[in-house]
Formats: structure tokens, C-alpha cells, sequence
């Protein structure tokens, strides 16, 4: 029996189903496998995942966030979670890709806005705290440990870190999401919905702000209006150099991610050093773009 068999199996066996349910793979996850099940003309997502430590990423907390997101609003309702499986209402509606992120900035904008500022008060338990540097750092020694195959390049991600932590504004602490992939927006043709909080706690704002921008793809124009949207002011100097160190370091860390992820993870056609490649490209563009504006690194 395959590792798909398997969970289809443990599928059909949860206690939540009164009738026969149809079960499909459900394919875009970087980490985690899940399934669309259909129950009594009603659609879930069975997403499986235990926890990843060599990530940060503890399922306890990650289903105490996504309850508080849909209790306040921004994510589908978690209908039912037990070690290793969390069901949740299906969003039908379009998954954005980079380009409806740069057409939907504004929108995205005042989202992330309404997430900083409402999430806090739905949130319970030890307050997780996310500050990209340390998880880079944190990365760097996984990676050490792992004996990677990028290890010999660690002592020049550790310094480009540093150098990319000195120029951050200091902004209210606020509960963010920290994994704005694309991917993880949603729009069902009336609203906007937000999904997979692996990543939620609290640190500042900026990195939710970076994030989204950098793994969109937005150009300086855009970057500018998306800002100033956020903030309901056109931003200073400052912030714009600390939002653009600020993008670099997301793009850092989502290859680092990918690195220790090719250590440790197998999920259902991912290539994760394609995926490493690809951010590191990435951050190669966004370190020209931030030099020209604000000098060598």
C-alpha cells in the first residue's frame, strides 16, 4: 500500500463523515500532503502534516492560528483536527498566482492591514514569536549539522543576514501570517481569503510586508504603492530600505527553507532544489535592485 493509500485510508476513517465521501489529491502543497474530500454536497480539504521541528513548525499551534483566522474572519472554518490531520471547509474560488497578487496589490494590502490589527485578540496560548534572522541563523546551523550540499556557502548567508538586520525600522509587534506565498491567498469571487498559518505568530510587520511582495515579484512603482496603501501614508526613506533589506532576507530564508527541506522532506512532486535555485535567483535580483539604491551589501 502506497503513502497515498495509506492516508486515503485514514481518510475514510475519520469520525466526522455520516455518509460516503469521495476522495482526490489535491496537488500545489511545498510540504504537506492533502486531499479535496467530498461529504453530503459539501466540500473539505484533509491536509496531513506532523510536525517539523527543523522548521518551527508545531501543528498544535498552527491549528490554534487557524482557528483564530477564521474566527476573525480571514481563513475557512477548521472543522476538525487530531494529530497529524486537520479537515477545513473548501474555499471554491481562484488560487492567485504572482500576477493576481501585482493586479490585487490594494487589496492585499488593506488585508494584511485588517490581519495585524484584529488577529491578536483570537489568538491563545504561548505567544510564538517570528523574526526571520533568527530563522535564518537557526537555518544556517540545521544546515551545518545536515552536512548540506550548500554548506560552504553558510558564512556568506550569515554575514549577508546581518548586514540585511541592520537597516530594519523598529514597528508595533503585531501577530502576522509569514508564509505570503501567492499560493496562500484565495478569492472566491466576493472576498479574499487567507490559508496555511505553519508560519503565524507575532514579530513585525515588515516581514509580512516583504513577503509579499518579494514572492510576487513586484517592481520599485509597485513596491511603493503597496506601502503606502499598508500604511495610509507614502513611507519614508528608512522604511523603504527596510522593507527592501527586509524582501531580500524573506528570499534568503525561503531558500534556506528549501535547503533544509531537501534534507528532510519528500513531498508529492517537489523538486526542492529546483525550488532552492529559484529563490536564490531571486535573491540575486533583489540584492542588485537593493545595492543600486542603497550601496554594496
Amino acid at each position: 500500500m502506497t503513502q497515498t493509500d495509506k492516508q486515503q485510508t485514514r481518510i475514510q476513517a475519520l469520525p466526522i463523515w455520516q455518509a460516503s465521501i469521495d476522495v482526490s489529491p489535491l496537488h500545489g502543497g511545498l510540504s504537506n500532503e492533502s486531499f479535496v474530500v467530498t461529504h453530503a454536497g459539501e466540500r473539505y480539504v484533509v491536509r496531513f502534516g506532523q510536525d517539523f521541528p527543523f522548521h518551527h513548525v508545531f501543528r498544535d499551534r498552527e491549528v490554534m492560528a487557524a482557528r483564530a483566522a477564521h474566527a476573525a474572519g480571514f481563513a475557512p472554518e477548521l472543522v476538525h483536527a487530531e494529530p497529524g490531520v486537520m479537515v477545513s471547509r473548501f474555499i471554491d474560488g481562484k488560487t492567485y498566482g504572482e500576477a493576481d497578487v501585482q493586479d490585487n496589490q490594494e487589496d492585499i494590502a488593506k488585508l494584511m492591514r485588517r490581519f495585524h490589527e484584529t488577529m491578536a485578540p483570537h489568538v491563545s496560548g504561548a505567544g510564538f514569536i517570528f523574526w526571520v534572522f533568527h530563522v535564518i541563523r537557526d537555518y544556517a546551523g540545521t544546515l551545518a549539522a545536515g552536512d548540506s550540499r550548500m554548506s560552504a556557502e553558510l558564512p556568506r548567508y550569515l554575514e549577508l543576514a546581518r548586514a540585511l538586520e541592520d537597516p530594519q525600522v523598529p514597528m508595533p509587534i503585531v501577530y502576522g501570517h509569514h508564509d505570503l506565498l501567492p499560493a496562500n491567498f484565495i478569492h472566491d469571487g466576493s472576498r479574499l481569503w487567507l490559508i496555511d498559518f505553519e508560519y503565524a505568530g507575532f514579530g513585525t510587520a515588515m516581514f509580512d510586508l516583504a513577503g509579499a511582495t518579494s514572492n510576487a515579484g513586484f517592481d520599485a512603482a509597485l513596491t511603493t504603492d503597496f506601502m503606502t496603501c499598508y500604511l495610509g501614508q507614502k513611507p519614508d526613506a528608512a522604511v523603504m530600505q527596510s522593507h527592501a533589506a527586509m524582501q531580500c532576507a524573506s528570499l534568503l530564508r525561503e531558500a534556506m527553507w528549501s535547503m533544509v527541506s531537501e534534507l528532510y522532506l519528500n513531498a508529492p512532486g517537489v523538486d526542492y532544489v529546483a525550488y532552492t535555485t529559484e529563490n536564490l535567483e531571486r535573491l540575486a535580483q533583489s540584492l542588485d535592485a537593493y545595492q543600486t539604491a542603497y550601496g554594496k551589501v
